[in-house]
């Protein structure tokens, strides 16, 4: 069973990401100007959790509240930027010598950067450049941890019970309760793996958020109104 099932179209949301780095390029000059610093949401969450419908809501209600483009970004679009050179080189190019903190950060971590940490690398360094310009949604991809030294960033993490995480696999996925049960617990396994060997972390860790939602007991919803109040009003 795929988890492609689970996310938006990469196809549209690239587009999107084109469209929006073409729109922040006209309006650099009046952005540099008023020196400000766009807030970024990063979204960690334990597979299960309805983080998606979630980000999509809160993608709509900041769009509606700031009046700005807002793009959500997720591993599968993270490698469609970093195999789409023009735009791939667009966004690193918002890094200069502000990529040295990235480096020093990553060094800390784990010293290992070799083949498939070395792509990852790559899609840390886009996650850091995205971050620093704001107006962006990272989801997953060891995000809130990557890009914990930027003070425009907001961390939120969302968590469940096994049952509620079994039950919304199997319902989105369309399988039986059993094949969900294993399929959360493999994938969630896969999760903790990848943030423990590239970044020698814990994605567990409650001091990397600002602030923590159980999805038992919050919609999607309403996670969103209370990040976007949050962010918007802090």
């Amino acid at each position: 069973m795929s988890e492609k099932l689970l996310v938006p179209s990469i196809e549209m949301r690239l587009s999107s990401l084109l469209e929006i780095n073409r729109r922040k390029g006209e309006g650099a000059v009046a952005r540099n100007q008023a020196n400000k610093a766009f807030p970024t949401i990063t979204i960690s969450r334990e597979f299960g959790c309805e983080a998606y419908p979630m980000t999509e809501c809160l993608k709509g209600l900041l769009e509606k509240k700031t009046g700005q483009d807002w793009i959500v970004m997720d591993k599968g679009l993270l490698g469609e930027v970093a195999k789409h050179h023009r735009l791939s080189e667009d966004i690193l190019r918002g890094l200069g010598e502000k990529s040295r903190i990235l480096d020093e950060m990553l060094a800390t971590f784990t010293p290992r950067w070799k083949s498939e940490k070395d792509h990852y690398r790559l899609l840390c360094k886009h996650m850091f450049s995205l971050a620093e310009k704001g107006n962006v949604i990272i989801v997953g991809r060891g995000s809130a941890i990557v890009t914990q030294s930027l003070k425009n960033c907001y961390h939120f993490r969302m968590f469940a019970s096994p049952a509620f995480k079994i039950r919304s696999i199997a319902r989105r996925l369309n399988m039986p309760e059993e094949e969900a049960e294993s399929y959360v617990e493999k994938k969630q396994k896969q999760r903790d793996a990848f943030i423990r060997d590239f970044l020698d972390q814990d994605a567990h860790d409650m001091r990397f958020y600002n602030l923590i939602f159980n999805n038992n007991k919050n919609s999607p919803e309403r996670i969103a109104q209370t990040i976007l109040e949050y962010v918007t009003t802090g």
